[in-house]
Formats: structure tokens, C-alpha cells, sequence
């Protein structure tokens, strides 16, 4: 682990080791933090680097509203961590596609590409999760099981392990992160984001559905779509091997 320290705060974040090839920054969703990315991680094709946002993992937490507030704090922490790194590439998962795009659209950083993977212009996280933030993050984690949220095989060696990354990271960053998606919307800015952009999904995301994905495909001025097969939300890890050839066949085009 290492950190940077930017506005007041350290923000954690990881690299796998120095290589000759591009570096892609990823950055995870919604009461996460760097580990989901750990299938992403190592690999021969890039040197990848993963970031803690603010109040998750090992990063400081920030005194941010959710909303605009909370995304200009997450865009500052991917942006010091990009800046050190020197990232070719970022990649966001869900809120963190969301990061991704603000990240550009506010010119906080200027990557090669850019990989939004299970995510939208516009999110929201529903009346049945909405209803679902109290005090605890087990009746959340217990509804995502049984709707198929994050995982289309609930049995998948991955879900225990999220289920339990989402419990250590806890409510409190959860509830501002959803509703920091919730606030979410750039749809009338996309033309905007000219970079070339992969739009990844899983072919039964539940919580970011491929018709989100698609409206990116669209209406980004250079971007290509790509479903990964046999998964829902996570599909990082529930589909690793399909994801990652999605995300090298993109990198192979774009760095």
C-alpha cells in the first residue's frame, strides 16, 4: 500500500509493480474499496493500480454531503492518485464509472481512455434499497443476495468475500455513496467526454441494467460496448476471464 496526501487527507491506493506497459488506474463502486479489482490485478498486459475513495479501506474519510460533494471529494482522490501514478487508463465500476466521468468532465485528469464497467449517465438506487439504509448493512447485503444484485450465481466463490468487504467498509460510506448515485446524472455532458471508452457489463446486471451501458455506447463520441457473459453486477469477478479479455482487447486498440 501506498498513499498520497491531497486537500487535508491520505488517500490509499495500490500498484502491483513497475512494467513497460500502459498503467489503468481502477476504481471501485459503492461500499467497496481496491480488492475487487484483485482479478484485475498482476497481470502481464498493464501495470494496474487501485485506489481506496474516501472513508473506505485504508483511505482518511472526508466531511462531505452525499451528492455533488461527495463526487468532487472522490474525483480529487482518483485524480492525486492518477497524477502519481501516471495513468494511462481509469476504470470505474458503478459509482466509481461515475467518478470516472466527472474526473473528465471537470478536467481534473486527462487519461488515454477511460473503462466504465457496470455503471450509467444517470444512476439511482431504487425505493427497494432506498428503503433498506438504516443502521446496519446486513439487510442490504441480505436483499442484493436474493434479487441476484451483485452475483447471477449467488453460490459464486466471490459473493461470501464481497459480502464480507461491503461489512468491513460499512453503512455509513455505503448510505453517501448511494446516494451520491442517486444525485448522479451527466446524460445532457456525455459529447463532452471525447476520450475512447469501453462500456463493460454484465449481460444481467440487476443494479446497472446493459441498457444503461448501451445509452453510453451511444451517445460517447468514441466508445465500444462489450457484455461479459453469465453475470450480474460484479462481473469483475463473477466473469473475470471474460472481462478481462473485454478490457485487454480495448487497451490492445486504445494505448
Amino acid at each position: 500500500m501506498a498513499t498520497v496526501t491531497h486537500d487535508g487527507r491520505e488517500t490509499a491506493y495500490w500498484v502491483d509493480g513497475p512494467t513497460d506497459e500502459s498503467v489503468v488506474l481502477f476504481v471501485h463502486g459503492s461500499g467497496q474499496r481496491h480488492d475487487v479489482w484483485r482479478e484485475q490485478m498482476e497481470r502481464e498486459r498493464y501495470t494496474a493500480a487501485a485506489v481506496d475513495l474516501s472513508g473506505h479501506g485504508e483511505s482518511d474519510d472526508v466531511d462531505a454531503e452525499a451528492g455533488p460533494e461527495t463526487m468532487a471529494a472522490y474525483v480529487a482522490d482518483v485524480a492525486a492518485v492518477a497524477e502519481v501514478v501516471d495513468a494511462d487508463v481509469v476504470t470505474g465500476h458503478s459509482l466509481g464509472g461515475a467518478v470516472v466521468q466527472t474526473l473528465v468532465l471537470e478536467d481534473a485528469y486527462d487519461p488515454e481512455a477511460v473503462v466504465l464497467a457496470g455503471t450509467g449517465a444517470k444512476l439511482g438506487i431504487g425505493e427497494d434499497v432506498g428503503a433498506l439504509l438504516g443502521g446496519d448493512v446486513e439487510p442490504v447485503l441480505q436483499f442484493m443476495r436474493k434479487a441476484n444484485a451483485l452475483f447471477a450465481d449467488t453460490d459464486h466463490p466471490a459473493a461470501e468475500p464481497t459480502d464480507e468487504l461491503m461489512r468491513d467498509v460499512g453503512i455509513r460510506p455505503l448510505k453517501r455513496d448511494l446516494s451520491t448515485c442517486d444525485a448522479f446524472d451527466v446524460r445532457h455532458r456525455l459529447e463532452e467526454i471525447t476520450v475512447p471508452a469501453l462500456c463493460i457489463v454484465g449481460d444481467d446486471d440487476w443494479m446497472t441494467p446493459p441498457t444503461f451501458s448501451e445509452y453510453l455506447a451511444e451517445n460517447l463520441p468514441d466508445a465500444e460496448y462489450t457484455e461479459v457473459p453469465g453475470t450480474s453486477h460484479m462481473a469483475m469477478l463473477e466473469n473475470a476471464d471474460a472481462f478481462n479479455d473485454g478490457l485487454d482487447a480495448f487497451l490492445h486498440r486504445v494505448v
